[in-house]
């Protein structure tokens, strides 16, 4: 019995092994537009992400459909199923396979300098949880930051966070501010703002302000990227090959909505 329970074990070690080397394989995905080529490589550290897009890819989700926002400087976005065949003058951007993804953001080991991917999702007021879309993706393009303006955006986004930690201090206690401003208590209001307002600050404390690490100042002043976006959205891959065309789909002329006037289609395959 012994020895086939350390037969057993052996050979649990060895599975797990086998499963530890597998995961340290990138998957590649190419994206072909007829500007040209881009190659990705996908994240373990983002599973989730990285499994659905694979699967969604070997299904042809992604073949016909567009880039249907361009921001030069900023991004190149796609992934909108209702973008296939779409018409001039359609609206787009709110399609998708049904389902959203649960936030795997891995910050600051990945952040948005230029070329990242990541997955596009719906506002912070309905999507308190930073649930990616299913299927829609951005790639990054962005900006080169000096090392004056990234201290100053630090500042910037430092301010943010206190109002975001304040706002939602507010929201845990809606309930409560309704029934003051019912009964007409100005004092109780203004006795529960002095109390969120030295809360916020203790949390500010706490969390500390925002600092970019030595990776991202590196990463924002030599090839740029959009560090306004970090800890924000799930960034589970990179551009390795076809900077250059990202580069190309970002600087061609856009109409309403940042649609591209002529159209750009993809398809994509898994690089085996």
């Amino acid at each position: 019995m012994k020895k086939g329970i350390s037969k057993l074990i052996i050979c649990l070690i060895l599975f797990c092994m086998g499963c530890t080397s597998v995961n340290k394989e990138h998957v590649y995905v190419l994206i072909e537009t007829e500007l040209g080529d881009i190659k990705v490589k996908l994240y373990n550290e983002t599973p989730l992400h990285r499994d659905n897009f694979v699967k969604l890819v070997k299904e042809g989700y992604y073949d016909g459909l567009l880039f249907h926002r361009v921001i030069k400087d900023f991004m190149i976005q796609g992934g909108d199923p209702d973008s296939k065949g779409a018409v001039a003058d359609k609206m787009l951007g709110s399609g998708g396979p049904g389902y959203t993804l649960p936030a795997e953001i891995v910050y600051p080991m990945y952040f948005h300098k230029k070329g990242v991917l990541a997955a596009a999702r719906q506002g912070d007021e309905v999507n308190p949880k930073k649930e990616s879309s299913g299927s829609q993706f951005y790639i990054v393009t962005g900006n080169v930051y000096s090392e004056g303006k990234l201290k100053s955006l630090e500042q910037q986004l430092t301010q943010m966070k206190e109002r975001n930690i304040f706002n939602r201090l507010v929201g845990e206690h809606r309930s409560e501010i309704m029934q003051l401003r019912k009964n007409r208590d100005q004092e109780g209001l203004m006795a529960l703002q002095d109390t969120l307002i030295a809360r916020t600050h203790e949390i500010l404390m706490e969390e500390g302000p925002v600092m970019f690490t030595p990776e991202q100042k590196t990463a924002y002043t030599s090839v740029g990227g959009a560090p306004h976006l970090d800890g924000e959205y799930t960034v589970f891959g990179e551009v390795v090959e076809g900077l250059d065309v990202v580069d190309k789909i970002q600087s061609v002329t856009t109409g309403k909505a940042d649609r591209p006037k002529k159209d750009i289609s993809m398809r994509m395959k898994i690089i085996e």
